[in-house]
């Protein structure tokens, strides 16, 4: 299939390849009607499950989520030029992890660096970026140590995503084995902890992914283990988290009894919502945010249309929602409401192999984490 013409946003899409997929796709997404145009290959990659922008939309860090490169026990990164006439992704250079499965990554506040999630190794990394938007070797590793309550899946550490604060531009690393968000600095090339070290999850929670509030206090982590969403609370941006849950809350309906994993969180540009994508239940979970404390309420669990919805994203209007199914190969739109939050099946779905990272591109960015 042609790539995608040059009508429309951007939205690229990252695979687990192997399974009829061959790297990350593109499609183009009317802001407009909603209209989704079917999806074309972007670029060849092994597994890239999940890859972010610097600042000017130009370059792609993508991840490779595998146990092995070229022979080494480690995943890889890879910086992509982006072609600005049709988005096809032209590949710079790629660098070792340093770790296995690569499974998140993003950008230094000022797009110095690029950190990774190394899960299966429990560990992060920091590779800078060079100034033509190359990406220099690992200038630092840090190995999370200990365990969690689940013997099955947290027999060790698990670090899940990296994520940088835009208040304060240090990194908050969600680590699933060890509930626990850990807190570095980057600087000078290295990675140091930040008092209070890490903020904690409650017991068997397994924090994955979390989205920052724009007004800067708020804290949003979904955990995949046992489907909640825990909050965080500082009195300003200025000041650190307190390191303990102020609230956690289950993403799905009372009573739900089907085994369901956690997934994606963000919140809706308007400050208003919170989503976050329940695997299993196959569901969008949405939460009100309330405007003084910012505590959350759950409102409903939106049925998702694919299977296993392991990403999602709106876009920067806060109009529409695409959902990712990993097992059922699709993508599906959803309009939302934006005064009550709640979400519309819009009838479409398109065809894609594993598509598990959904983002916008440079003519689309999201506003909001």
């Amino acid at each position: 299939m042609a790539l995608a013409d040059s009508n429309g946003v951007p939205v690229y899409i990252g695979t687990y390849t192997g399974t009829g997929s061959k790297g990350i796709y593109l499609l183009r997404f009317d802001p407009v009607t909603g209209r989704m145009t079917d999806a074309a290959l972007a670029a060849e990659a092994a597994n890239p499950t999940f890859f972010d922008f610097n600042a000017r939309g130009d370059i792609l860090y993508s991840g490779s989520e595998t146990a092995s490169t070229d022979g080494v026990k480690s995943g890889a990164i890879a910086a992509f030029a982006v072609d600005p006439a049709h988005g096809a992704l032209r590949l710079l250079n790629q660098q070792l992890s340093q770790g296995r499965s690569p499974c998140h990554v993003s950008l230094a506040k000022d797009g110095s660096a690029v950190f990774a999630a190394n899960y299966s190794t429990g560990s992060v990394s920091m590779l800078p970026v060079l100034p033509d938007g190359r990406l220099a070797p690992v200038s630092c590793t840090i190995q999370h140590e200990g365990r969690g309550p689940d013997p099955e899946r947290q027999e060790g550490p698990h670090a899940h995503s990296i994520t940088p604060d835009p208040a304060s531009g240090l990194l908050y690393a969600c680590d699933l084995g060890l509930d626990r968000v850990f807190i570095y600095r980057a600087a000078e090339g290295a990675l140091r902890s930040v008092p209070p070290v890490a903020l904690q999850t409650h017991p068997g929670a397994g924090p994955r992914h979390l989205a920052f509030h724009p007004n800067g206090r708020w804290l949003y982590v979904v955990n995949e283990l046992d489907s909640t969403v825990s909050v965080f609370t500082r009195p300003s941006p200025n000041e650190p988290f307190a390191p303990t849950e102020v609230q956690s809350l289950s993403a799905l309906p009372p009573g739900t009894t089907l085994t369901t994993w956690c997934a994606d969180i963000h919140i809706h540009p308007n400050q208003r919502f919170v989503y976050a994508s329940n695997r299993g239940h196959d569901s969008l979970a949405v939460f009100a945010i309330d405007p003084d404390s910012g505590l959350l309420t759950w409102l409903e669990a939106t049925p998702v249309e694919v299977a296993f919805p392991r990403s999602f994203t709106l876009d920067p209007s806060g109009r529409w929602i695409l959902a990712a199914g990993q097992n059922s190969d699709t993508i599906s739109a959803f309009a939302v409401n934006p005064e009550t939050g709640r979400l519309r099946f819009t009838g479409q779905t398109i065809a894609v192999p594993r598509p598990v990272c959904l983002r916008f591109g440079r003519q689309g960015r999201p506003k909001t984490t």
